[in-house]
């Protein structure tokens, strides 16, 4: 019998072009004999009259999608690579950085309902905001990641600004660190990680998937899922996704009504691959949940209010984003690649909201209201290169990136409404009050272009078993501030560049077993000084500050059946505040940790998804001495997510499933007076596959918080916020 297989080209250029393989499986009396030939080299087959020959068969396989998510382990739940930026699509165990990329599949079966929900199911991600807060932020390793500094793609500036949705999305990649070198720079200058949304892609098999859903109190939705291939080889793909979901949630007085669609069209030939990917989304929260601050006299945080209030009980949040983004590389050789790639996204965002400030640990807070209006306009360009080639014994995989993207964002803020005051433990509902008649015009806010060129180079020695990838980016970062309530330019335009270096070697012990450092920068836009005529450089923007992060560490793959990442990290941060009559960058925060995660399946039918991380979070400089060596705010020492998946023997196709998240206690201030007590979620859920008419269709009950826990969350900027209730989630999915 003989296989014609044709490997696919992947995301690095010529060093992975098509070739085809046969294998003759030759079978001589009680022995087998293999042997394997290039399509144009000759081999010489053994004595055809000692030999019985099967029928030739000929299977042929097709090139891969422009970025398509490489194959997830053992069962599912990630995947066995992620795209590294400037190195392009790389295998984990090749990446000397802490990566995980979770798969449609985990994403599906937790039922998630933005990426919040399943970055968190990583132990050194939590939220640092409400879920029904206007927006959804991360903390990764301790710093701040919020979802406008998402990616998209792989590019900046076009993912949703405010919360980014699921349900159109192949992989949620999470790299964490600073990576500026390897992405270039987000638009928020966040340091603690990348977050990477992968989209949806045709599949060779035919999808047709509808779901329906309902969610406590009563959120019914429903979600389209299409994917076909045509044309030669099943050269062209297109991938629909339609989703809407509208009613009460568990929080008193509100109400959600979301909806999106999106398409995905892609073409994969022997030397050109192209994709474009165009979403629309659109959110409306009444009632939305805000964070709190802290008044200056409390002197203790309170205990944690009943997470079905509403805080501080009034407004509403009003969404609507549209992005768009084309992508193209192209084999020049057999050795070099050429691509490019441009993005728009638009965002129109209309809200009432109020910050509530604790006064007293009574639970008393006061709040004062605010109309806020914002448009944001972002355009994103990549375009660069890739080639292979070898100098004597050493293999080089080499990557010049160009990246720009520019921003344009527009607010109007209206703030003068009354005063109000509460108690968190009233449950208060407050009537929103009314913007009509009110002059509120969109204004100029900030004008960002982030500009970069990188050339980075993996070494591989001893047939690939020695990899040292060594890198260098150069940014500039130009910016003018506006008065949003009279459009002009406030200070002078900001304009200033600076070079981030990464390095990383990994060397593997054995296939199965990688050992891994890296060193890489990351860079934040400088903070601007404060109008005030006490300091003597008001209104000043510092240059662009760097965060570095050192790692060490091993991965441990075996048999693609568990993957488990044990690293040890440092990661630094400048600060800036005022010293005597000037500000500056006076300060630094340094975050050391551990971090352990796996991911696989233990034994048959039982699988694990989860980890645990120590960050010692530290202010190492302060502009006052009081504050050194304090904890850092919304730090948590320990953090520990376990995840499990049971495949139950005595009932066929059913799944039951459970996850515990545990979170330390947290320092809500500078001075370390307010802290907020560890809190442990535990969910559970269960699934049911079965076959209907000759239809798969799928069960899925999740139960999250299933205790009922009210908690604080922290965040790293000092708020805090209210968990989310216990909310059942059921859904049916049915392929056709």
């Amino acid at each position: 019998m003989e296989f014609m297989v044709e490997q696919p080209s992947g995301d690095r250029a010529g060093a992975q072009r098509r070739m085809t393989v046969a294998i003759k499986r030759v079978l001589t009396g009680g022995g087998v004999a293999f042997y394997a030939a290039t399509a144009t080299a000759q081999t010489t087959a053994p004595d055809a009259a000692s030999i019985s020959v099967l029928p030739t068969v000929t299977v042929s396989g097709a090139p891969e999608a422009l970025g398509e998510a490489p194959a997830p382990i053992a069962g599912g739940q990630i995947g066995g690579g992620a795209r590294m930026g400037i190195l392009g699509n790389t295998s984990i165990m090749d990446t000397p950085f802490s990566v995980t990329s979770y798969t449609a599949q985990t994403i599906e079966n937790a039922q998630a309902r933005s990426v919040a929900d399943v970055a968190t199911l990583d132990p050194s991600v939590r939220m640092s905001s409400a879920r029904s807060n206007i927006n959804e932020d991360l903390t990764i390793r301790g710093f701040n990641v919020p979802t406008a500094d998402f990616a998209f793609n792989g590019m900046f500036g076009l993912a949703p600004y405010w919360r980014a949705p699921v349900e159109t999305l192949e992989r949620v990649e999470i790299i964490k660190g600073p990576s500026a070198a390897l992405f270039g720079m987000t638009p928020g200058g966040s340091i603690g990680g990348v977050v990477n949304l992968v989209p949806k892609r045709a599949t060779d098999e035919p999808i047709t998937r509808i779901t329906g859903s309902v969610a406590s109190d009563s959120v019914f939705g429903v979600h389209a899922d299409i994917g076909r291939r045509f044309g030669p080889d099943n050269a062209f793909g297109i991938r629909v996704n339609a989703m809407t979901r509208d009613g009460d949630t568990p929080i008193k007085g509100q109400s959600v009504r979301d909806s999106l669609a999106s398409l995905a069209l892609d073409y994969r030939g022997e030397s050109l691959r192209a994709s474009l990917d165009l979403l629309w989304q659109k959110e409306h929260i009444d009632n939305v949940v805000r964070q709190f601050q802290m008044g200056p006299a409390l002197t203790s945080v309170p205990e944690a209010p009943s997470n079905n209030n509403p805080y501080p009980g009034l407004g509403y949040s009003d969404g609507r984003n549209g992005s768009g983004v084309f992508k193209v590389e192209y084999d020049l050789t057999d050795n070099i690649t050429a691509y490019a790639g441009y993005g728009q996204r638009k965002l129109n965002w209309d809200s009432f909201a109020a910050n509530p400030v604790l006064l007293n640990s009574q639970g008393d807070y006061s709040f004062a209201g605010g109309w806020q209006r914002m448009t944001v306009d972002s355009k994103s360009t990549e375009a660069g290169l890739r080639g292979t080639f070898a100098t004597g014994p050493v293999n080089h995989n080499v990557a010049f990136s160009y990246t720009k993207l520019d921003q344009d964002a527009r607010l109007g803020f209206y703030t003068d409404y009354p005063v109000g005051s509460s108690n968190i433990y009233s449950g208060d509902v407050f009537d929103t009050p009314s913007t009509s008649g009110v002059d509120n015009p969109l204004r100029r806010y900030q004008d960002t272009k982030l500009t970069s060129y990188a050339l980075a180079d993996t070494l591989s020695f001893m047939q690939d078993q020695l990899q040292l990838s060594l890198g260098v980016r150069r940014q500039q970062v130009e910016s003018q501030n506006y008065n949003f309530m009279t459009g002009d330019a406030s200070g002078p335009r900001y304009d200033e560049r600076a070079t981030t270096p990464f390095a990383g070697v990994v060397f593997k012990v054995r296939p199965d077993l990688s050992l891994y450092a890296s060193y890489v920068e990351g860079l934040s836009q400088g903070d601007t000084a404060p109008t005030s005529a006490a300091i003597t450089n008001p209104g000043e923007t510092l240059p662009p500050f760097k965060s570095k992060q050192k790692e060490i560490g091993v991965k441990y793959n075996l048999n693609d059946d568990i993957l488990a990442t044990i690293s040890l990290f440092e990661l630094t941060r400048p600060s800036s505040g005022i010293s005597g009559d000037t500000f500056g960058v006076f300060g630094e925060q340094r975050n050391r940790g551990l971090e352990a995660t796996f991911a696989g399946e233990v034994t048959r039918g039982v699988r694990l998804l989860g980890g645990v991380s120590y960050i010692d979070g530290v202010i190492t400089d302060a502009v006052s001495p009081d504050l050194e060596d304090n904890k850092a705010i919304g730090v948590p020492d320990w953090q520990f997510n376990l995840g499990a998946e049971w495949d139950t023997p005595f009932l066929p196709g059913l799944t039951l499933t459970g996850r515990v998240i545990y979170t330390a206690s947290t320092y809500a201030d500078a001075a370390n007076s307010l802290s907020v007590p560890s809190w442990t979620r535990v969910d559970a859920g269960a699934r049911y596959e079965t076959k209907i008419s000759g239809k798969p269709v799928t069960f899925r009950l999740n139960v999250e918080n299933l205790f009922d826990r009210d908690y604080w969350g922290t965040a790293t900027a000092g708020y805090l916020f209210v968990g989310s209730p216990r909310t059942f989630t059921l859904s049916t999915s049915i392929a056709f």
